[in-house]
């Protein structure tokens, strides 16, 4: 999609050489990998049968999500006491393994960047899935030992448009450091523990009849980043991208399409059919506005398809969404299917893991074409509905600093301890087995069904035969 003459920002604000880079990524997802299984037997354990759960149940097979990272096993033992964890006890669990997670992520980006904590100026997180104060954040700085005067934003209630909007945020705060003549180095952190609401979320599709679609998606990542506005910068590391702009925006009345609204028992997805539509309704006017106001781009880069894009993967109807009202393929958006496949929707924490996937080796081999692109689109959607976006451009020189630490281990018991409330010899264990990573992604995006709902509202009672997708969605708009 090429850029219109009439675009009706092309005249507004621009885009000049801001001098601002990311030197430095990390991901950390933690150990565990849940399959379809994992859903079926907490379903089993804990819940009687019922129309709403049997639909959830069949629908979580066509999701084209193989796994979802998780901090825990289907055996935690907060996901399997009589009844679900209060938003105490989420907190506890999300400030002991959830800032391990993050710390290694942000030691990561570190290393990347070749920086020490005491190099950092500003910290800027995200998440949705706590709210604690202080926030994690300060945990998170007191364990990589940042103890000089540092510039801390939190963002909350913006789902998963926090890792973008966290980047947005980091440049702002950069760029007004470039102005005092100052060094920047901002360390931008997202966590997200969605995994141990599957309980909360399953009490209300028992109750309620709802067919509850995130617990379907959900997973938990904590990520990190490095960005730089290059003063002061002579001994650092090469960018790993270059930001050239970005795009906010909200569209109107939608409020109530897509959210996470708080609980005791933690916080309850709120997540509409209209949503595909929806964001695939703002992606071509964010798109040509942006583009409008970065006029360094090459010529050659004025049409969706002439980027590389890394896109979050909120769902499969998402992303299909995007690439038929963009006219980009699977192949663009490589990276965000991957990951989607592999780890399922980790909310904020998601975009930046997609950043890392894209530049690796064996995505470059899938690029459209065999030509991987110089610039990337990255773009994501939260509550709001609100819609972020950014031009990236790639160095496709750069060598990746290779972390040595090793992967972060839980610090609760994620196996049930004696006397715990799971019953039953038969009940199944630890998922085990997961299908083998070296598959050529073109294969795996088969699995991904497009017709996959987000969520619904309330459930009508008919009766249906288990056995396709197409019955268990009887009664779901899909846009």
């Amino acid at each position: 999609m090429a850029i219109p003459e009439d675009a009706p920002e092309a005249t507004g604000k621009r885009f000049g050489n801001l001098n601002l880079s990311i030197t430095g990524i990390g991901i950390e997802y933690p150990v565990h990998l849940l399959d379809a299984k994992a859903l079926d037997t907490l379903c089993q354990r804990h819940y009687p049968d019922s129309p709403a759960l049997t639909k959830i149940r069949m629908i979580n097979k066509y999701t084209g999500i193989d796994t979802r990272s998780a901090i825990g096993t289907v055996d935690h033992p907060m996901a399997n006491m009589s009844r679900a964890p209060t938003i105490n006890e989420l907190c506890a669990i999300f400030l002991k393994d959830g800032v391990a997670l993050a710390v290694t992520a942000a030691q990561k980006a570190l290393h990347e960047a070749n920086l020490s904590p005491a190099d950092i100026t500003h910290v800027v997180s995200t998440t949705c899935t706590n709210s604690a104060n202080p926030g994690f954040d300060h945990y998170v700085c007191k364990a990589l030992g940042i103890t000089q005067p540092v510039e801390k934003v939190l963002l909350h209630g913006i789902g998963c448009s926090g890792g973008l909007a966290s980047l947005r945020t980091a440049a702002n705060l950069s760029l007004g450091s470039s102005f005092m003549g100052r060094r920047a180095r901002v360390l931008v952190v997202a966590l997200e523990i969605s995994s141990l609401l599957v309980r909360s979320e399953l009490d209300s599709a028992a109750e309620l009849q709802e067919t509850r679609i995130g617990i379907t998606l959900f997973s938990d990542c904590a990520s990190a980043l490095v960005l730089s506005n290059g003063i002061g910068g002579e001994s650092e590391e090469e960018p790993v991208y270059e930001l050239l702009g970005w795009d906010h925006r909200i569209i109107p009345d939608t409020e109530q399409d897509l959210g996470f609204d708080v609980d005791p028992l933690g916080w309850k997805v709120v997540l509409s059919p209209r949503v595909p539509a929806l964001t695939g309704s703002v992606v071509a006017p964010a798109f040509s506005s942006l583009l409008a106001s970065i006029p360094s781009l090459p010529p050659d880069y004025a049409a969706a398809s002439d980027f590389d894009w890394a896109l979050h993967p909120g769902g499969a109807t998402i992303l299909t969404g995007v690439e038929r009202v963009m006219s980009i393929t699977p192949e663009h958006m490589r990276a965000s299917y991957d990951t989607y496949i592999k780890h399922g929707n980790s909310s904020s924490a998601t975009i930046i893991s997609v950043l890392d996937r894209l530049r690796q080796k064996d995505m470059d081999d899938m690029a459209p074409g065999g030509k991987v692109k110089d610039f990337v689109i990255g773009c994501a959607f939260g509550p709001g509905i609100a819609s972020e976006m950014c031009v990236l451009k790639r160095n496709l020189r750069h060598v990746r600093r290779e972390f040595a630490g090793e992967v972060t281990p839980p610090l609760t018991d994620p196996e049930p301890s004696e006397g715990s409330e799971v019953e039953g010899d038969d009940l199944e264990k630890e998922v085990e087995g997961v299908k083998k990573q070296t598959e050529e992604l073109s294969a795996k995006l088969e699995t991904v069904c497009p017709q996959v709902p987000e969520q619904n509202e309330e459930l009508g009672q008919e009766k249906f035969e288990k056995g396709s997708l197409e019955e268990a969605l009887n009664g779901i708009d899909l846009d």
